[in-house]
């Protein structure tokens, strides 16, 4: 998503004035010159949208003049994303986003039901197909359609799959940092678009680099192996043992592994339904109570953490100063958080430290718009509302992976990121609400945040417990398990070596 801040940048901009630039249309004219052929808005500065006719009346221009200091090519100076033409350049940011949302949908479930392994790299293939096509379209509705397939692989297919996969690798001690150090790439991530952005001009060429780094994942083909407690849920044992022998071998681990206890069907209790064992879809996520109160409130937590993270980070194109610095400082902020979350998560949990993260982050975000822009305040008030929404954005990922059982984890992350697509669909959209008031897209993206960060204290604690792995044991992890009841009762401590749990993952020493 955020590719487009750069290669679609909208530019510095004026009306094109026939009488100025008929011969050699320049940004540099001076203001005396200006002031004759366009009208100035109440705040004294000149009106981008407007242009006075011969009866020196104002008008809507339909032709613009872009500066080229920092953008000299964009899909925005090509198909003028300005003034009446804006919602083009928003309309492009969501159905991306839309994409995402769809890709959520169909390839969580798919990966639950094929493995998470086959759907990645596929995904990893049309991801780099669309993203270098896409560099070199020239109908802007044949640029959304490729978008719109853009955001179906190269965000569900690729990055959710490739998370709970992850996840799903690794026992509770390595879980928080396998998980953070994931979303550490995503910052990475962010600071190379901005670097690329700054050393390449073209946006042609800008965009076919962007692309061609999905060939970096095409390679998981070989080099990792399917999820074991996927494996494992399927019935299909053998291959789990495999690749788990093959983990402990390579970690030197001393843990003994009796084949023969794991090459026994999996344990389900109280279930009727056969699909419980090997596969589950969302539908499921809504079968049982406390699930489905678990679902409706992790799926806010989601919907408000996105519109808060990419309403931020879209608002960098938007402050004062080179934009590829701020843009690169917008990820670099999110890097001291991550390494602070891998020391305190597995000290303070999951839950409080989204709650805590949400709250303050909504309360900067008010801050930021209350503050007259382009200051140092604003600015540093941005930034650390980046960096907590960011910390509360990674946690969500582990605490959902956490949360929800082996049979349809990836369909819970899937409907997860599902509802964050569904905010980011409607980030760019809330950020034109800047037309009416410069600070009411800042208070949307607050008040949600602080609603979803009080709810989230109601959610149950998943820190240092072994995953769920059936729809049974999903329904009764965490029950009657909020904060409030915490602190008035000690913790009930979990059997990391309950039977039916793949003991090896769940193994403090793995």
């Amino acid at each position: 998503m955020l590719t487009l801040v750069t290669v679609a940048a909208v530019p510095d901009h004026r009306c094109f004035i026939p009488e100025l630039d008929a011969n050699d249309s320049i940004w540099n004219i001076t203001n005396v010159d200006l002031a004759l052929y366009i009208p100035r808005l109440p705040t004294g500065e000149f009106d981008t949208c407007h242009i006075y006719n011969e009866r020196n009346e104002s008008m809507l221009c339909n032709a613009w003049i872009y500066d080229p200091t920092y953008h000299p090519s964009s899909r925005a100076t090509e198909w003028d994303f300005v003034c009446h033409r804006r919602w083009m350049g928003a309309v492009a940011q969501s159905v991306y986003m839309f994409g995402v949302f769809t890709g959520a949908v169909v390839l969580g479930n798919m990966a639950d039901k094929y493995g998470r392994k086959t759907i990645f790299c596929i995904s990893a293939v049309l991801t780099l197909i669309f993203s270098v096509s896409v560099a070199f379209i020239s109908n802007y509705y044949a640029f959304l359609v490729l978008r719109y397939f853009y955001g179906i692989f190269g965000s569900a297919g690729s990055y959710i799959t490739g998370f709970v996969l992850t996840m799903e690798l690794v026992g509770p001690s390595k879980r928080t940092a396998c998980g953070v150090f994931f979303q550490f790439t995503f910052a990475i991530g962010i600071m190379m678009v901005a670097g690329w952005g700054a050393l390449i001009k073209d946006r042609q060429i800008l965009q076919v680099i962007y692309g061609l780094h999905t060939l970096l994942l095409i390679g998981h083909w070989w080099l990792m192996d399917e999820s074991p407690r996927w494996l494992w849920m399927q019935g299909r044992t053998k291959e789990a043992v495999i690749i788990i022998k093959k983990g402990l071998k390579i970690n030197g681990s001393a843990i003994h592994l009796d084949e023969a206890d794991y090459e026994a069907p999996p344990r389900v209790e109280n279930v009727s339904e056969e699909s419980d064992i090997s596969s589950g879809g969302i539908s499921d996520l809504f079968r049982t109570p406390n699930l489905r109160k678990k679902t409706l409130n992790i799926c806010l937590c989601w919907f408000a953490n996105s519109l808060a993270y990419y309403g931020l980070s879209l608002s960098t194109g938007k402050l004062e100063g080179n934009p590829f610095l701020m843009l690169f400082l917008s990820g670099l902020v999110e890097l001291p958080c991550y390494v602070l979350l891998i020391t305190i998560m597995d000290r303070a949990g999951r839950r409080p430290l989204i709650a805590f993260y949400m709250i303050t982050g909504g309360i900067c975000c008010i801050t930021a718009a209350k503050l007259t822009p382009a200051t140092v305040g604003a600015i540093s008030a941005a930034m650390i509302g980046k960096f907590l929404i960011s910390s509360s954005f990674a946690i969500v990922y582990n605490y959902s992976a956490e949360l929800f059982p082996t049979v349809i984890r990836n369909s819970a992350l899937g409907l997860g990121s599902m509802c964050a697509r569904l905010s980011g669909t409607l980030t760019p959209l809330v950020t034109l609400l800047d037309s009416f008031d410069p600070t009411l897209p800042a208070i949307v993206f607050a008040v949600i945040a602080l609603i979803s960060g009080a709810l989230t204290l109601f959610l149950p604690e998943t820190m240092g417990a072994p995953m769920p792995e059936s729809i049974q044991d999903g329904e009764e992890f965490g029950k009657n398990d909020t904060c409030f009841t915490t602190c008035f009762r000690r913790k009930k401590v979990v059997d990391k070596k309950e039977e039916g749990q793949l003991e090896p993952l769940n193994s403090d020493k793995v």
